[in-house]
């Protein structure tokens, strides 16, 4: 897929922007046992990028158990994962550069997350990043959450691009199919234990780590403005060039 033109970025959160999944994985593996259910880690793994309360459901439908309130277990897994980023949260590697790089490239910035609004509010200000975004939007109270592309054609809807003049990035399998049915370009970046899982091939880039993405993105905007050599997009490449020159410095 090549991008008409790139003119946003939209990050998912989790395992993206900030450590969270162990966090996440933790909270609900706790939460699941003391409900009776004695949940593998590889089979909480399937439901990463999925809204609290659709693992909530998941798993009920699949291992029922007494007294059923998934707003109640919901709010549990929540507060211990705030509590968990409140005490050990830390950003993935390269959050700050890449988020420089966009906004140093005249890019803009948006937000697309399961999340609750919040976790969103404790990760930004835990990371000191709230500054940098020009649209948050989680799939919190939405009909559907992620694999749904509701909340990416909302957060492009904000900024006021075309969703094929976004890119998306994700972590999660879930996540990248709702980018995809946003028609947005999408870039993986999975966990180290998951880099060489066969189905990341349906992004159209997976990279290691954020600290790739400045590059990659710099070659996505000169690729464009190769192709449309009167675009203002174009003067900008002498820009993105120091801007990355200064990051690897």
């Amino acid at each position: 897929m090549t991008l008409p033109s790139l003119k946003a970025v939209i990050f998912d959160m989790d395992g993206v922007l900030i450590d969270s999944e162990p966090l996440w994985q933790n909270a609900e593996h706790e939460v699941f046992k003391s409900l009776g259910l004695q949940l593998s880690y590889d089979q909480i793994l399937q439901t990463t990028g999925l809204r609290i309360d659709q693992v909530v459901k998941y798993w009920y439908q699949r291992f029922p158990w007494n007294d059923y309130d998934n707003a109640q277990t919901s709010t549990l897994i929540i507060d211990r994962v705030i509590n968990q980023i409140l005490n050990s949260g830390r950003p993935m590697n390269g959050v700050m550069d890449a988020l420089v790089f966009c906004q140093k490239s005249g890019l803009k910035i948006g937000l697309a997350t399961s999340s609750s609004h919040a976790i969103i509010e404790t990760v930004l200000n835990k990371l000191n990043i709230m500054h940098f975004f020009d649209s948050i939007h989680s799939a919190e109270h939405l009909a559907f959450g992620k694999p749904h592309p509701e909340v990416y054609l909302n957060c492009a809807d904000a900024l006021n691009i075309a969703p094929s003049e976004c890119v998306a990035i994700e972590d999660s399998f879930n996540g990248l199919i709702a980018a995809r049915a946003a028609n947005m370009h999408t870039i993986a970046i999975p966990s180290i234990e998951q880099q060489y899982d066969p189905k990341w091939i349906i992004a159209h880039k997976q990279l290691a780590s954020l600290t790739d993405l400045p590059g990659y993105l710099a070659n996505l905007i000169e690729s464009w403005s190769n192709k449309h050599p009167h675009s203002t997009s174009r003067c900008k490449i002498v820009e993105v060039i120091r801007v990355i020159d200064k990051l690897q410095t």
